[in-house]
């Protein structure tokens, strides 16, 4: 009865037979199955998807990042939030398989440009209260697998003063608005002049985001670069919610 709570028998996302005792409870075909978003038109600093180049001047940015309103210098993301890519998002965030952190960190890591260095990585803080009922910061496990491949310390820079309401039903307006002030800077880290590598399980609208790393700017990094597992591909849905089964529960 414990083996087989602890080893279940079938896939967690697609039900299949599992043939080989693993702590990850996904057969190796769902793991393996999540792919790169693709999109004919990205904003090169914050990489929205774009149905068109209209949105985009002739830089290639849109208009969030030619209005400074980001706060973060480039963002990638692995894949889009859906599919195989959400369920697995969903057994490590809300069902709490944490040994998910490891081949998770993988996709993280190859989501981002190989020549690039980085002094540190910022996992997204959540509050205390959070954090306690959930029994752990799903960021900072993402951001200790990545710290590992890439060398750079993982650091908690930032954290998080104040509890925010949910972001449902918000516009991106609204949503800056919801969490301006909410973080600040963690004083004993020393981010000045540094590259931060902040790193998130879901990149919605880039609320907060922006404002993580606003934070981290004012406090001396010389760049901040945004890293998330997934994003909400808004050429598809323009519908905000935070619930574990809506497709906007990230940054």
């Amino acid at each position: 009865m414990v083996f087989n709570f602890v080893f279940p028998d079938d896939c967690r996302v697609c039900g299949a037979r599992l043939r080989e005792v693993s702590r990850v409870p996904v057969c190796s075909t769902c793991l393996s199955a999540p792919k790169p978003l693709l999109a004919e038109y990205f904003c090169v600093d914050c990489k929205t998807a774009f149905l068109n180049a209209f949105p985009l001047d002739d830089n290639g940015r849109c208009s969030l990042c030619r209005r400074g309103l980001t706060g973060f210098d480039a963002a990638f993301s692995f894949g889009e939030y859906d599919g195989t890519l959400r369920k697995l998002i969903h057994l490590f965030k809300y069902d709490r398989f944490k040994p998910l952190a490891r081949p998770l960190g993988k996709l993280l890591a190859s989501a981002l440009p190989r020549d690039w260095k980085y002094d540190m990585v910022v996992p997204m803080p959540l509050h205390w209260r959070r954090s306690w009922e959930r029994g752990f910061n799903q960021s900072e496990l993402l951001g200790k697998a990545l710290s590992t491949r890439l060398g750079a310390p993982l650091v908690r820079a930032v954290r998080r003063k104040r509890r925010t309401p949910s972001q449902a039903g918000l516009t991106n307006a609204q949503r800056r608005v919801n969490v301006a002030g909410a973080f600040v800077w963690n004083k004993r880290v020393s981010v000045k002049d540094r590259h931060v590598l902040l790193v998130d399980d879901v990149l919605t609208t880039g609320a907060t985001a922006s404002a993580c790393a606003a934070v981290l700017k004012r406090a001396g990094a010389k760049r901040v670069t945004v890293l998330t597992l997934a994003r909400v591909d808004r050429r598809k849905s323009t519908v905000v919610s935070s619930t574990p089964d809506s497709p906007f529960t990230g940054a």
